[in-house]
């Protein structure tokens, strides 16, 4: 399959008065056409950052993010402003990410009049209220402000601001982490039936394994600003291979009583500074399989078996 995203060598420090974060450190994934990639790991792993670089909402130190082959933070301002467009994001919080002062219309609104991707009023109307209609938004919600709706509709809002411009990429940013259990499933319903109808690719970001396999057709797992571990979404699962995704894939809860009694892959320890990280595998405080190999020298990313990554000195 044709790629519509490659991140390669993907570089994000910041500068602190204690250091320098490394927010993400070389990181390289591809995103093909159409399909779900999934980003898991804990919180400050670099999962946003990731998923901000890749749509130019934070310059990156170093890298490359290709868009179709062109790369996003060296085009030209004309391309900027088309990319604007073709690539989306829908923020993790809808709470916050929506103004208060505007209403449901205004906000959804925003983007074709910014892009000017239609100029006359009626054909404005009409396409907010067709993207309305996509996401299970009511017409009647069109005057309504987002602290008057419950969280559900305020996250179809966030889906249809994004959507309204008909984009190819959509970086999803937990996008139902804030969400109750009930209304999760109706949301990810919608994203998987809008993606079929539309031909969309995401970046699906969360740290719900459960939730990533089930929409997700490939996965990657990261651990202080690097990618551990990648593949197929059915091979991470069935075969994974870093003791991080092992320990991840252990903590998912079980509605099977029989194997309660069953040996659970534990994480002990703090999770290490991001701040001018020691060389080596950042995981090696809290691996139980941790040599003097792992702490030695950097770990480069290799490919164990078809499309499957690991960056573990195990394998």
């Amino acid at each position: 399959m044709n790629p519509i995203i490659e991140i390669k060598d993907l570089v994000k420090y910041f500068d602190t008065n204690a250091g320098v974060v490394h927010a993400l450190d070389h990181v390289d994934l591809r995103i093909n056409q159409g399909e779900t990639f999934g980003i898991v790991g804990e919180s400050g792993c670099g999962k946003t950052t990731l998923g901000r670089c890749s749509v130019n909402l934070v310059p990156p130190t170093s890298g490359q993010v290709l868009y179709r082959g062109r790369d996003i933070f060296t085009c030209s301002k004309s391309e900027k402003k088309q990319l604007k467009k073709e690539m989306q994001i829908i923020f993790q919080d809808p709470y916050a990410s929506l103004d208060p002062r505007n209403t449901v219309f205004s906000i959804i609104a925003e983007a074709i009049k910014v892009h000017k991707a239609y100029t006359t009023k009626s054909d404005i109307t009409e396409q907010v209220e067709s993207i309305m209609d996509t996401v299970g938004l009511a017409r009647r919600l069109s005057d309504t402000y987002p602290h008057e709706l419950d969280g559900g509709r305020r996250q179809r809002i966030g889906i249809a601001r994004a959507l309204v411009l008909n984009p190819e990429f959509v970086v999803c940013d937990e996008p139902v982490s804030a969400l109750d259990v009930s209304i999760q499933a109706q949301i990810l319903n919608l994203m998987m039936d809008i993606q079929e109808e539309r031909g969309l690719s995401y970046m699906f970001i969360t740290h719900d394994l459960s939730v990533v396999k089930h929409i997700s057709n490939s996965i990657a797992v990261m651990y202080l600003g690097e990618v551990v571990e990648y593949s197929p979404t059915e091979e991470l699962f069935q075969h994974p291979c870093h003791p991080y995704t092992k320990a991840l894939l252990s903590a998912i809860p079980r509605l099977d009583i029989s194997g309660r009694h069953s040996k659970r892959d534990m994480i002990k320890g703090e999770v290490s500074s991001p701040i001018d990280p020691k060389p080596g595998c950042r995981f090696t405080p809290r691996c139980s399989h941790a040599s003097d190999a792992c702490a030695s020298e950097n770990i480069p990313l290799k490919e164990v078996s078809s499309g499957h990554f690991l960056r573990c000195c195990l394998f």
